[in-house]
């Protein structure tokens, strides 16, 4: 494969043609009564979809003056508070004298948004579904509770996946790189007024990397309008114990620069109850010792997330953007307390222990952008560069302490020990893209490198009579450096009925991991190429048919390549595996949709060796542990079935199925080495409602219910899980405040409960979270609340494996 490395290290970006010019159309706005209208937004759109590309408002005499291109017709529209919003298509070649433009007075003019609002618009292209929701009843949820009713997105556990594989969020193009819990957080505090529309991305194309799977990209609204806005926001929830978020956020815009700047603090406390059960078995795989475990976990934490992003316009042809995202987890305990009864076969109490584990967690997350954008004067050629940093560091210290009692409660022995453990992590890349069209090819072409050092340690120590002694054979230290070198090419085009994109990536990855405990150097250099294909044909007006192919990598992430043990008790803990390798997944999908409205996807997901948790009970030990392990052969396919349309002109429903089959086949290591094939046949289903309650569309409530059948996780399968929620939202003050209110889990039935059943393992376990909660929030918009703000996030594809 050698040759194809230089391949990619030379890739040529194409020539350049002609200018593009453009023309100024000025004007100006009044009233019926000819007397002008000052401050009316002015916005230009392109004529085939409505995209916004452009924008100003009237000055105090009514008067604008907007930059428009030559090529195409575009849209203008031309809004303002109290009257009938104009929508006018104009000809720039065309308009050789200034506009007069008359807007009629509107005293219904929110209800007439409100009409509009009621039909959220699903597209299929080529490589992607995009879920239209600007001006629709959905707009008034949070962005989280947006993706949650975005088509083909299943929400398990505060995760978001598509065809059953957890998804990257994206915003405007970059990447929101936060673990799972404090997305959620960040997503929550995204007004959903802002945003524009939702990428459905389950195969992405060359552009993006390799290892970043399926993907949603957040659309917001383009910033158009000069001027000031800004909000403060917070909610309170109550489950087993209250939580509250609060936080602010600010825009500014002029002519050349944009800045934005979010804070979120989210203190709280949650509980988990956790119900397991091992079945101890001998060499005939016949039970001799049960053992229950009741399990308690209190977390406190205090988040504090904050981004900054400043964007600036040197003129039309050259722009700079900075991003800065900080996210602080100071002092973050768990308190963990266990009791384990042990049983023989026949249920007769043997003995049992208490384990009482405390930790405390400080994390940093730093992640730094800087991006530069150069626009040629061909229509459609720019060229891109992002530079990235993050410096991530997590600290964490436990102490476990065992008491082993009698049936009748005497104490029989005590053990406790303690670990400190220390995670630094710095990545650094960068990219640079271009793009142009060769006639009526789209061109994109880039190179991109990214370096990972990451430094993890463990000490851990015994405690005998209560002094501490250092134990070598579980301490470590653990030096991970990884490099990517990767370049893409992507050609696309549209021709008659059929709509065609091809790309290929290639990287390049050398990566050393090395133990100092052990002295052993785990040393891994790998070319791989990653091609992307699909195509679609309209054959009549109401059938398409859609094709597409790509190849993935999945690359562990750096904790499960850690040599080290996190004890959650004496007979229980995770293992990591400095040995575990990338994994090579090929995805097929076969789509026809019906009318543009009813869409059916046959999909088929080959995803090799990938990398999973897989848990073993030692019968001889009698421990139970989490293991990281390349499986040996993984494979998904299934059928899924999109619908969404308005049954009325104040009610919206979006139906989602999927009928699906799952199977991994992994080594059980506990059981002489046999292959095992973990599998099952299941089904998933959601509905989404969506309501508005008075004519205005100032009061809107939505119903959400899904139910799944079963799951596969690691060497675990899952049993069903129901989810209902109800939820409402109120604009007051013409939409200077909002208050809206939440019930999640009404039935409480989310909890999940997985099992491994097979030779002589038999394990599992009931985890019961603070699933149902009751939320009450509130909002405060100041500033001119019609602007749309440039609210991103910092991307690296590395940070998605910290």
């Amino acid at each position: 494969m050698d040759c194809y490395k230089y391949l990619f290290i030379l890739l040529f970006f194409g020539g350049f043609q002609g200018a593009f010019s453009q023309v100024e159309i000025s004007g100006i706005v009044l009233d019926s009564t000819e007397n002008p209208i000052a401050y009316t937004n002015v916005v230009l759109l392109q004529e085939k979809d409505s995209t916004a590309i452009g924008g100003t408002i009237t000055s105090e005499e009514g008067r604008f003056s907007i930059e428009v291109p030559t090529k195409e017709i575009y849209l203008l529209k031309f809004s303002f508070i109290g009257y009938k919003t104009l929508l006018m298509e104009i000809d720039p070649s065309d308009i050789s004298k200034p506009l007069e433009i008359v807007l009629a007075e509107s005293v219904s003019k929110l209800a007439e948004i409100t009409l509009k609002a009621k039909r959220p618009h699903i597209i299929r292209k080529a490589d992607r579904l995009i879920f239209n929701i600007e001006n629709t009843s959905l707009s008034s949820d949070n962005t989280w509770g947006i993706l949650q009713k975005t088509p083909g997105v299943i929400s398990i556990q505060g995760t978001l996946s598509i065809r059953n594989v957890p998804a990257t969020v994206y915003i405007n193009g970059r990447k929101v790189n936060l673990p799972a819990a404090d997305l959620k957080t960040l997503l929550k505090s995204y007004a959903g007024e802002n945003i524009q529309q939702i990428e459905v991305i389950a195969n992405p194309p060359a552009s993006f990397d390799a290892g970043i799977g399926p993907v949603l990209n957040i659309v917001t609204t383009t910033n158009l309008i000069p001027g000031y806005k800004g909000s403060v926001y917070g909610n309170y929830s109550q489950a087993v114990f209250q939580k509250y978020t609060i936080g602010t956020s600010h825009f500014y815009k002029t002519e050349k620069l944009n800045l934005f700047v979010s804070y979120n603090y989210n203190p709280g406390k949650e509980f988990k109850n956790e119900e397991s059960y091992i079945n101890f078995m001998d060499s005939g795989n016949k039970v001799f010792s049960k053992w229950r475990s009741d399990f308690d976990k209190t977390t406190h934490f205090s988040t504090h997330t904050i981004n900054a992003i400043l964007d600036y316009s040197f003129d039309d042809k050259n722009s700079l953007n900075f991003q800065a995202m900080t996210l602080l987890s100071p002092n973050k305990t768990f308190d963990n307390v266990a009791v384990t009864r042990i049983s023989d076969a026949a249920n007769n109490l043997d003995s049992l222990y208490t384990t009482d584990s405390y930790l405390e967690n400080d994390l940093h997350n730093i992640a730094m952008d800087l991006g530069y954008e150069h626009k040629f004067n061909k229509k459609g050629t720019q060229l891109s560069a992002v530079f990235h940093f993050t410096d991530y560091k997590q600290n964490q210290d436990q102490r476990v302490a065992t008491n082993y009692l009698d049936p009748s409660g005497n104490n029989l022995n005590f053990n406790q020990f303690f670990t400190i453990a220390e995670q630094k992590t710095q990545i650094y890349s960068g990219k640079l893209d271009f793009e142009t069209k060769f006639g009526k090819v789209d061109f994109m072409s880039g190179l991109k490198i990214g370096q990972v050092n990451s430094d993890s340690g463990l000490d851990f120590f015994d405690v005998q009579n209560a002094s501490p002694s250092f134990n070598t054979t579980l301490s470590d230290l653990f030096l991970y450096d990884e490099t990517v070198y990767a370049g893409y090419v992507d050609f696309a085009k549209k021709w008659n009925k059929w709509n065609a994109k091809v790309g290929l990536r290639g990287e390049q990855t050398d990566r050393s991991g090395k133990s100092i405990s052990t002295g052993t150097t785990n040393d891994r250099n790998y070319f791989e190429l990653f091609p992307t294909a699909y195509v679609s044909y309209q054959v009549a007006e109401n059938h398409s048919f859609a094709f597409d192919y790509g190849r993935k990598i999945a690359r562990p992430n750096y904790e499960a390549l850690n040599p080290f043990k996190y004890f959650i008790n004496e007979n229980n803990f995770k293992l990591g595996n400095p040995g575990l390798e990338a994994s090579i997944s090929n995805n097929f999908n076969l789509n026809y949709t019906y009318k543009k409205a009813y869409s059916f996807d046959l999909y088929f997901r080959d995803n090799g060796n990938n990398a999973a948790a897989l848990v073993f009970q030692d019968n001889e030990a009698m421990n139970l542990r989490s293991v990281q392990m390349n499986v040996e052969d993984s494979k998904s396919y299934g059928l899924d079935f999109l619908h969404g349309r308005s049954i009325s002109d104040r009610w919206y429903s979006q139906v989602y199925v999927s009928i699906f089959h799952e199977e991994e086949t992994f080594l059980a290591i506990e059981s002489d080495f046999p292959l095992e094939t973990n599998e099952m046949d299941a089904f998933y289903i959601s509905l989404n409602n969506s309501f508005d309650l008075s004519k205005d569309g100032s009061f809107s409530g939505d119903l959400n219910l899904y139910y799944l059948s079963n799951f596969l996780e690691g060497s675990y399968q899952m049993e069903n899980i129901f989810y209902s929620s109800i939820g409402l939202r109120k604009k007051l003050w013409k939409g200077r405040a909002e208050v809206s209110f939440r019930v999640q889990d009404i039935f409480n039935t989310t909890a999940v409960e997985l099992y491994s059943k097979y030779g002589n393992q038999d394990n599992g376990f009931f985890s019961h979270p603070e699933n149902r909660f009751v939320l009450f929030g509130i909002r405060f918009n100041f500033g001119n609340s019609h602007l749309s703000d440039n609210e991103r996030s910092s991307s690296s594809e590395e940070r998605k494996r910290l």
